[in-house]
């Protein structure tokens, strides 16, 4: 198949509503049926306004975070529509792949 792998990028002190963007975006990409969706956590990071962000042992809220996810070019609309909707603010980026399962059933 053909499709995007889409990384968003945001730190867990981030909020949209009553959740982490982290967790918003897994509940929504479960919401919308999509085969998977993961959330990883970095050690440490810099953003577009040059600031350093990183876990450490007494503080999580400024860990950076990304979730990827791999989908089909109309999921890919779907997602989009809703973050649209939504007015979710993260950034992300967007590359054309190829996908597809290996191994039989």
């Amino acid at each position: 198949m053909q499709g995007y792998q889409i990384i968003f990028f945001t730190q867990q002190n981030r909020m949209h509503g009553k959740q982490t963007v982290g967790q918003w975006l897994l509940s929504k990409a479960k919401e919308l049926g999509f085969g998977g969706a993961t959330l990883s956590g970095a050690l440490e990071g810099f953003g577009h306004d040059g600031k350093v962000h990183m876990l450490n042992m007494f503080d999580y809220a400024d860990q950076p975070v990304q979730v990827t996810m791999v989908l089909s070019k109309p999921d890919t609309e779907r997602l989009f529509a809703e973050l649209d909707k939504e007015k979710v603010k993260v950034f992300y980026t967007r590359t054309e792949v190829d996908f597809g399962m290996l191994g039989g059933a």
